[in-house]
């Protein structure tokens, strides 16, 4: 194990460097080998720096890692450091063997496996690039002889928003969802931002901040006491406060709860810390509790009590809307919104759509949403019944008369008890009939 270790933190420079590993910028001509290990263990990750800014810790620091993924498989890609915590990354490929990060001698920063296979590249050859530098901001450049910048990592963020980062109306942050084949998001709007867990047929949104002044949205900055928001004049007319007055390094969207945060760093503790978190409570995550389960007000999660069966109604077209009662749902499809109807016509949308599992009708603004599945449910105190929510459920089966199951086996069950006595008091009788008319006789 510890020689598979060793050769994991084989690295191979064919640099320009004098005197130290790392630096803060990379020359045209370089390449950095990391080798993989040679069998599979589970829970590898090594991140090899090759570059670093100069300022105080935590620091700034770039380059390759390597990780350990199911289906025992390696994925490589070059990331930005912040202290411990991964801001940003490039995409990530499969690779045996090898990994390599390459400034190519025509100026195209390249990320290649073994045979020279490419995982991802700049494509910014023959632009007449001359160096990739590492800001004190966390941003990766690729620069000209006159530090013109020809490619920039903040152009392409991911999960995460540094600060002095400017993001436009237009550009969401995405992170991996836990759940196979979903991710989450932050979007930013011309009028909001927002929050959306998107799945394979659904993306459904889950917080909301709308600014109070009718602007719109030119972009968004990270700043010491908050998150700014500037309009096309450049004037900031609203922001996203902190209650903690600490100096903010980036926002990120947690890949677990899905929840957004502004991250501090704490020299009590030597980590991010966060003093803002959009989701403040557990059952405000879209996913804390599984499908078809209620978040209590005590933060656990408890069965969907129903009157029926859930099941799969596009078999079986006998279904019916059961209101549940004092109970909402985080999650909202706008793509699946129908507006200015009814609570009977919010039903009725439903019950004839085979795909559609629950529907929420907000009274205030007479809207209604219908949900293709069940996720994000909570308990609520719906004195007011400013919403009402509603399951759709399987209907027992009735026969041609209209008449249910349990109704039919019920008669039959009666009408032969009474048959039976009927036949019997009869035969009794009879026998005792002929029984005088013998002592009679």
């Amino acid at each position: 194990m510890n020689i598979l270790f060793s050769l994991a933190l084989l690295i191979h420079f064919t640099t320009h460097f004098h005197g130290r590993c790392t630096t803060d910028n990379l020359q045209l001509d370089t390449a950095i080998t990391v080798a993989i290990p040679p069998l599979y263990m589970n829970g590898f990750v090594t991140p090899t720096f090759v570059l670093e800014t100069s300022q105080p810790v935590p620091s700034f620091r770039a380059g390759l890692t390597v990780e350990a993924v199911e289906g025992n498989k390696y994925v490589c890609s070059f990331d930005v450091y912040l202290g411990n915590y991964r801001v940003w990354s490039s995409s990530r490929f499969f690779t045996s063997e090898k990994c390599v990060i390459n400034l190519t001698r025509d100026g195209n920063l390249r990320l290649t496996g073994q045979n020279d296979e490419i995982g991802w590249q700049t494509a910014t050859h023959g632009q007449g690039i001359k160096r990739l530098n590492l800001s004190d901001y966390g941003n990766l450049v690729l620069v000209d002889e006159f530090n013109v910048i020809k490619w920039q990592s903040f152009h392409f963020p991911t999960n995460v928003m540094l600060y002095g980062q400017r993001l436009s109306a237009g550009t969401k942050l995405t992170s991996p969802s836990k759940i196979s084949n979903s991710s989450y998001s932050f979007e930013i709007h011309q009028q909001k931002l927002a929050l959306y867990f998107n799945s394979e047929k659904f993306k459904y949104s889950y917080w909301e901040f709308n600014p109070k002044k009718p602007e719109n949205i030119s972009f968004i900055q990270l700043a010491t006491n908050g998150l700014h928001l500037f309009n096309y004049n450049n004037h900031k007319f609203a922001q996203i406060p902190c209650k903690r007055l600490k100096l903010l390094r980036f926002l990120a969207i947690d890949n677990a709860t899905g929840n957004l945060g502004f991250y501090y760093y704490s020299n009590t503790t030597r980590k991010f810390e966060t003093s803002f978190q959009a989701l403040r409570n557990k059952c405000d995550q879209p996913y804390f509790c599984k499908r078809n389960e209620i978040c209590t007000f005590s933060n656990k999660c408890s069965c969907l009590p129903n009157e029926g069966s859930l099941g799969n109604f596009c078999r079986n077209s006998r279904s019916n809307m059961k209101e549940a009662r004092n109970i909402t749902i985080v999650l909202r499809n706008e793509n699946w919104k129908i507006v200015n109807t009814t609570k009977e016509s919010c039903k009725h949308s439903c019950r004839k759509n085979c795909t559609c599992v629950g529907a929420l009708f907000e009274r205030e603004n007479s809207e209604c949403y219908l949900y293709g599945e069940i996720r994000g449910m909570k308990e609520v105190d719906n004195v007011d019944e400013k919403t009402s929510f509603m399951v759709k459920v399987l209907e027992g089966e009735k026969n041609k008369n209209g008449l249910r199951k349990w109704e039919l086996i019920l008669i039959v069950v009666v009408d032969g008890i009474v048959l039976f006595v009927c036949l019997g008091g009869m035969g009794f009788y009879m026998l005792w009939k002929r029984k005088n008319e013998a002592n009679n006789n």
